[in-house]
């Protein structure tokens, strides 16, 4: 029985070998290559094969402003997001599930507002659809920073976080992106302000007298952005092209919620949730912009909006 299992467990220990050789030569960076030669199997071969065939397109845009493929500089920056991106699948999908709970509000602000469409992938390149925190502090669908959220109307204190609001942190997002188009006259310009802040995007087309975002020598994270944004709206408008088939029953739709309009403290979250016929967790969930267990009176005057399941 010893003998066994040291057999099983040497053999156990060679397989854990193999894999792992398999997986650091099989990664592709992009700084090298491993230089070690591993046998490939047909299925993932045959994956490789697929993801060789795809060509980025040859006309592209952002909110009806072409990115100038016909450049070879700019061409490779955008083939650079469209294969990083496609070495994600499972973001992707992520991606195609969670616009099903956040595309058809964003859609309605946004023509409400009269702005493009191709807006909304915006908050796909900064969060993901998730309600995320950078390393730097931003917050929420579009990765408000603190002040910024303050300046566009939005409610951030100990308890309450309107960052994490997403019906008021969209239209506060539409807020900041309108001053940046009337600003900088150009939405790619306005995508790059909205990344690194619209008055820095005005200080380098002044020094380096640029006329539009592809002119511009900016830091990595921004020189990439409008890229990424671009590259998303490709996918995600042509997910089967790119062998993404998520049907819409899979999707993450909205639950059917209605609200409760509460005008006082709220001492015990959990108690509150209880008497209104539902539980904490749905509660917090539902309402991510609560970020303690309990609610001060607002402060503002206005009363909170609690969504509830139906």
């Amino acid at each position: 029985m010893k003998m066994t299992k040291k057999i099983f467990k040497g053999k156990i220990n060679k397989l854990c070998l193999i894999l792992i050789l398999f997986a650091s030569c099989s990664q592709q960076t992009e700084t090298g290559n491993c230089q070690e030669t591993t046998a490939i199997p047909a299925d993932m071969k045959a994956h490789f094969e697929f993801l060789s065939s795809l060509k980025l397109p040859e006309k592209m845009d952002f909110c009806g402003e072409p990115v100038p493929l016909d450049i070879p500089e700019v061409r490779e920056r955008a083939e650079r997001e469209f294969y990083l991106l496609l070495q994600q699948p499972g973001q992707i999908i992520l991606y195609l599930k969670r616009s099903a709970r956040y595309f058809p509000m964003y859609e309605r602000i946004i023509k409400e507002n009269n702005m493009p469409d191709d807006l909304k992938y915006l908050s796909v390149a900064e969060s993901a659809l998730y309600q995320a925190r950078s390393h730097a502090g931003a917050v929420g669908l579009w990765q408000f920073m603190k002040s910024t959220a303050r300046l566009m109307g939005l409610h951030v204190s100990n308890y309450v976080d309107e960052r994490r609001h997403p019906e008021k942190s969209t239209k506060a997002a539409m807020k900041y992106l309108k001053q940046g188009y009337k600003s900088l006259g150009s939405w790619s310009l306005t995508a790059a302000g909205y990344n690194m802040g619209h008055g820095n995007v005005r200080k380098h087309l002044k020094h380096q007298e640029g006329d539009d975002y592809f002119d511009l020598y900016l830091n990595s994270e921004t020189s990439r952005f409008l890229f990424r944004i671009a590259i998303i709206k490709e996918i995600m408008k042509n997910a089967e092209k790119y062998g993404f088939i998520v049907k819409d029953e899979d999707r993450y739709h909205p639950r059917k919620v209605k609200i409760i309009i509460w005008n006082s403290s709220i001492p015990d979250l959990a108690d509150w949730a209880e008497k209104h016929g539902t539980s904490y967790k749905n509660v917090k969930l539902l309402n991510p912009w609560i970020l303690k267990k309990n609610l001060r009176q607002p402060l503002s005057g206005k009363p909170y909006e609690i969504a509830i399941p139906e």
